[in-house]
């Protein structure tokens, strides 16, 4: 079964220095409908504007994913961790017993467009940990790259969580299949262009959720970037 779930349909809180768009319940935006999927808990799609960001706060227990489209992401955090966070970085911090951390826009004349991703860990309580890779246009074009997963496979950052995350680019001919466990969930999150997704079109912000499926394709593709997940049930 596959559940279109359009754009328009997310939650949204303009806040001036930051724009965003919720996929789940967050913050004020609550819809008992939309709690999560699986055990990814956040989509948001955050736009925060130059010299702006968000102040030290605290997380526990979440495997938090950014995922960062245009601009830059500055990251530091009470691991000693300050880090630039550019477009085909992968950054994963695990919250873990607790950790606080900021996120600012330090660039002039340049909004920072990301993406931050909640995905709830298989164990409690574990030390928190941070790490950063970058994957390539060239990596993603045409296929599904692995870029968070379990056990770090194929270089992908870890999470500490029953979850994969695949990142690709297509356009035009270029189309992919993904084998799925039809007892698990599968989570389709289009950041921009059109793609089909099993033979239903999405354009960018859209979401398709996949349950007792068994294959996901992807094709008819028109500039499109997307993520999709493999998710515990």
């Amino acid at each position: 079964m596959l559940t279109l779930r359009k754009s328009q349909d997310r939650g949204h809180a303009d806040h001036g220095w930051l724009n965003s768009f919720h996929s789940f319940s967050f913050a004020g935006y609550h819809d008992p409908l939309h709690m999560g999927f699986g055990n990814l808990r956040v989509i948001n799609e955050d736009r925060i504007a130059p010299g702006t960001g968000f102040g030290a706060h605290r997380h526990q227990d979440m495997e938090i994913i950014s995922y960062v489209l245009s601009g830059e992401l500055a990251h530091q955090d009470s691991l000693g961790n300050i880090k630039g966070i550019p477009p085909g970085d992968v950054q994963r911090m695990s919250a873990g017993s607790g950790v606080v951390h900021s996120e600012f826009n330090h660039a002039a004349g340049q909004t920072t467009h990301f993406l931050q991703i909640w995905i709830e860990p298989q164990v409690k309580g574990i030390a928190p940990s941070y790490e950063q890779k970058s994957f390539t246009q060239a990596e993603k074009r045409g296929v599904l790259r692995l870029v968070a997963s379990p056990d770090g496979a194929q270089g992908s950052v870890r999470v500490h969580a029953d979850a994969s995350m695949y990142a690709g680019l297509f356009d035009g001919a270029e189309a992919t299949a993904l084998v799925l466990h039809p007892a698990r969930k599968a989570y389709v999150h289009l950041i921009r262009g059109a793609l089909e997704v099993n033979g239903q079109a999405l354009v960018g912000g859209d979401a398709a959720l996949l349950q007792g499926e068994s294959l996901l394709r992807l094709g008819s593709a028109k500039d499109a970037e997307v993520l999709v997940f493999d998710l515990a049930a």
